[in-house]
């Protein structure tokens, strides 16, 4: 026995029925038609699709489509028809996806910046002899080294940085010079100026 539904309830309509009051706007007809049909179409894209976010992109852009073109329903079967929306939605969908990973795959590499003559001397200053004899002397003075030299700041500048007054940088800064002068000697020890041997 079939169990009739009131008059005017938008369960009781059939699908063309709802077609049209969406197309007048009504809302609450498109989400008796998104109840019915939401499933089955999510049910049937999943196995066109193995991404669900790509699925839930699709059967929400086929809704939208149906709220705006449910007045070019010319009747009949209205799984049919959002059958049909929702497959061109996932096409374009998939369209989209392939163009964008082409795009990804030609774009090339951006090139290696060749080191400038700036990093080869900072490279010398780290990993040299340089840096060797700046790692024998004193933290404090190396910091006032590195400012005043390395990063090229004033007096003041350093001071500010380092936090201390700028007669203590100054006083750092030539004893700093006279301890790499000489850790530098211990390391690279001098030749004969002359260039020969006796």
């Amino acid at each position: 026995m079939r169990l009739l539904r009131p008059a005017g309830d938008p369960e009781a309509e059939d699908d063309a029925a709802l077609l049209r009051a969406v197309a007048r706007g009504d809302s609450a007809a498109l989400g008796t038609l998104h109840d019915r049909h939401a499933g089955w179409l999510h049910a049937r894209l999943t196995r066109r699709c193995p991404d669900p976010e790509t699925v839930r992109d699709v059967l929400q852009d086929t809704f939208v489509t149906v709220w705006r073109t449910a007045a070019s329903h010319r009747g009949g079967e209205a799984g049919g028809w959002l059958w049909v929306i929702a497959v061109r939605r996932l096409v374009d969908a998939q369209r989209v996806r392939s163009r964008a990973d082409r795009a990804l795959r030609a774009e090339p590499a951006p090139p290696t910046p060749s080191p400038s003559a700036e990093e080869h001397v900072l490279a010398g200053l780290e990993f040299g002899d340089v840096g060797a004899a700046l790692d024998r002397i004193s933290p404090e003075l190396r910091e006032v080294l590195r400012a005043t030299v390395v990063d090229g700041l004033t007096t003041l500048e350093a001071s500010r940085l380092l936090g201390i007054p700028e007669g203590t940088v100054k006083t750092r800064a030539a004893r700093a010079r006279r301890e790499l002068r000489t850790a530098l000697a211990q390391l690279t020890p001098e030749s004969d100026p002359l260039g020969g041997t006796a």
